[in-house]
């Protein structure tokens, strides 16, 4: 009976649960035989769910050996509706980074929640968080914190390099925005590096939508003589929809940003020459720059950029 819990609890099971329905001693049996193995109080795991990798640290949590999507329902498990998954674990939750092994798991609890951190597992108390929405939501049958919080409280966490990924995407698929983002960040008044997080949301509310845009729009495409660029605009020619990385809308010109691990695949390249070919129907002339040009020759390509659009008539009536 014990053995069709932990399986139907997906190698997890509580004390709670396993006492409803087997003696106490049942479960301390699996335990000493090693069939059982105890991850968080109260919370014990199938033990052939236990990452055995060869030198692994003595002393390493038990719920850090776990893959991460079941250390994320252990934890859950263990916080018994007292707090949600959050920070990087939430990330993990809602798509935007994964998790792996090993990982230190964190969970949000209330003040007064009666949890503390534990091996493997931090808990932060937030005096504000009330453990219902729009706080938190559930998320793949996991309690997690929104997915605004979650990003900012992952700020500081990740290495510099590997901080706007998920923001951009979390924008780019549309799972939150710039503006939602920036109300999240203003919550946190002393956030680590807060002004980065603050400068990448004022560039995606301008419609950026990767790091090459927001670099060209730092280094290359503002300042004198460029016009006011719109980002990401929509342009409908027939049927096809597309949507244009930088627009000077007077010159009908747009630049595209050509990122190196897409454009340079023949195919894409096809593409691409189709899509422009569309566009100069209209009258538009679309100009690229391929993203070693725009990293290591920023100031050329201002120049080009600037004779381009000179020589362009402008539109009238």
């Amino acid at each position: 009976m014990l053995r069709e819990l932990v399986e139907r609890g997906g190698g997890l099971v509580t004390r709670a649960t396993a006492e409803q329905v087997v003696p106490e001693w049942t479960l301390q049996r699996a335990c000493d035989s090693g069939d059982l193995v105890r991850v968080l109080p109260e919370v014990f795991a199938a033990a052939r769910l236990l990452d055995d990798r060869p030198g692994e640290p003595r002393g390493t949590p038990a719920v850090s050996r776990l893959d991460p999507a079941l250390g994320h329902r252990a934890a859950c498990a263990w916080a018994a509706g007292r707090g949600a998954l959050s920070h990087l674990s939430a990330l993990a939750v809602w798509g935007l980074r994964r998790q792996a092994t090993g990982d230190l798991l964190h969970l949000s609890a209330p003040a007064g929640a009666g949890i503390r951190s534990r091996p493997g597992v931090a808990v932060h108390r937030r005096r504000d968080l009330t453990l219902e929405p729009p706080h938190v939501v559930v998320r793949r049958d996991l309690t997690v914190t929104r997915l605004e919080q979650a990003l900012v409280d992952s700020w500081p966490m990740l290495p510099r390099s590997e901080r706007r990924a998920p923001v951009i995407r979390a924008v780019n698929d549309r799972l939150t925005t710039p503006e939602r983002l920036a109300a999240a960040l203003g919550t946190l008044p002393r956030l680590e590096d807060r002004a980065a997080l603050r400068t990448l949301l004022a560039r995606l509310a301008e419609g950026c939508r990767s790091p090459l845009e927001i670099w060209g729009h730092e280094h290359v495409f503002t300042g004198p003589g460029m016009p006011t660029f719109r980002h990401q605009t929509r342009v409908r020619v027939g049927r096809r929809t597309m949507y244009l990385d930088l627009f000077a809308e007077r010159e009908r010109v747009d630049i595209e940003l050509d990122g190196a691990a897409t454009h340079g695949d023949p195919r894409q390249r096809e593409i691409d020459l189709r899509r422009d070919a569309l566009l100069a129907t209209v009258g538009i002339l679309v100009v690229r720059f391929a993203h070693r040009r725009l990293v290591h020759e920023a100031d050329d390509v201002r120049r080009e950029t600037l004779a381009i659009l000179a020589r362009r008539v402008p539109v009238t009536g």
